[in-house]
């Protein structure tokens, strides 16, 4: 009698250690299903299960030269006497974000959140939001001889930094209130580019591929 009782004792202990084992296997699976949502589901929820959706700028516009670049091909002045060329360009500049979205209008049926933050922007500032923007011109090259010369362009950026606020009308994630930091650089429309003209001697190697001797 005493050893049935003694075996009944041992299975529960086990039935008990199976039960505890089993939950705690579940639980971290639980964890994971409840883990914060990325910013790009965030903001994929602007307007679409939010009571509010709406982006602070932080501090002031900071409008400022881009990186120069190269635009146009290249005068190479094989002579001995200064000479000058003209040469036509054109140049486009895009923009840029903290999250790698693209701002353009096509892709506002995807993501609210791009016309929400463009009509924050010119309210917050008095401009519009650019996403490209391209300028060309000819420009005459004063090449001293023996030299090459060249333009370099480097385009107005505006550059805006705040946060967007989102409110739910129901939990998300397990809470109703999120911000996602957001920073965006784009072309400033209206503002002429810094544009410079650039020469240096002529190389060997250049020499033989761009003179006629």
């Amino acid at each position: 009698m005493m050893s049935h009782v003694l075996n009944r004792a041992r299975w529960a202990g086990v039935l008990a250690l199976l039960v505890v084992g089993s939950s705690l296997v579940a639980v971290p699976g639980a964890q994971a299903d409840d883990g914060p949502p990325t910013d790009r589901e965030l903001l994929a929820k602007c307007d679409n299960g939010t009571r509010k959706c709406v982006f602070h700028p932080t501090g002031d516009l900071s409008i400022a030269p881009g990186e120069h670049r190269e635009v146009g091909d290249r005068a190479y002045n094989c002579t001995e006497d200064d000479q000058t060329s003209t040469r036509t360009w054109e140049d486009t500049t895009g923009e840029s974000n903290s999250l790698k979205i693209s701002l353009k209008q096509e892709f506002e049926a995807e993501f609210l959140f791009i016309k929400i933050f463009k009509m924050s922007f010119e309210q917050s500032f008095g401009r519009t939001w650019s996403s490209s923007h391209t300028e060309g011109t000819t420009t005459s090259l004063n090449v001293p001889g023996g030299e090459v010369g060249w333009v370099t362009r480097a385009p107005k950026m505006q550059t805006v930094k705040g946060t967007v606020e989102l409110i739910f009308k129901d939990r998300f994630h397990g809470k109703r209130y999120w911000y996602v930091p957001f920073e965006a650089t784009g072309p400033a429309e209206g503002e002429p580019s810094v544009k410079t003209q650039r020469t240096r001697p002529i190389t060997a190697e250049e020499r033989i591929q761009n003179c006629d001797d």
